[in-house]
């Protein structure tokens, strides 16, 4: 069985990153009912959490538009931005006095595989987290 995909397209006007997060809890939903995924609200809040991070530095970093991609069986979400700036994000180091860049230091905190990768029109960030 294919696992349920769904992307959806911003172009990164003010109210992408909550429209982002909406389509996102609608996907999630999608699971639980097509999949009958058991998603607790803690994984729900984890996806939210990656998505707003990937979909927030794909708006403040790239020179345009950007995709947020959804993957997901009964077992995990794979969360991937696309946007057009080819820079490959950077993990800083954990300091607890600076200020913002903490974004990817979250997603690898709540995820099992991080990874960014140039593509042809910019870079794609992938993100996967396993429900339990």
């Amino acid at each position: 069985m294919e696992p349920l995909r769904r992307a959806e397209h911003y172009t990164g006007d003010p109210g992408c990153i909550g429209e982002a997060r909406a389509f996102a809890a609608r996907f999630v939903d999608q699971l639980r009912t097509e999949w009958c995924a058991a998603i607790d609200e803690h994984v729900v809040n984890e996806v939210m959490l990656v998505v707003s991070e990937l979909v927030t530095n794909a708006d403040r970093h790239s020179n345009g538009p950007y995709i947020l991609e959804l993957e997901g069986t009964d077992a995990a979400v794979t969360v991937c931005v696309y946007d057009s700036s080819d820079a490959l994000p950077l993990r800083f180091p954990r300091d607890p006095e600076r200020i913002g860049r903490h974004g990817l230091e979250i997603v690898h905190a709540l995820a099992t595989e991080v990874s960014a990768e140039r593509v042809p029109v910019g870079k794609r960030v992938r993100a996967v987290l396993p429900f339990g």
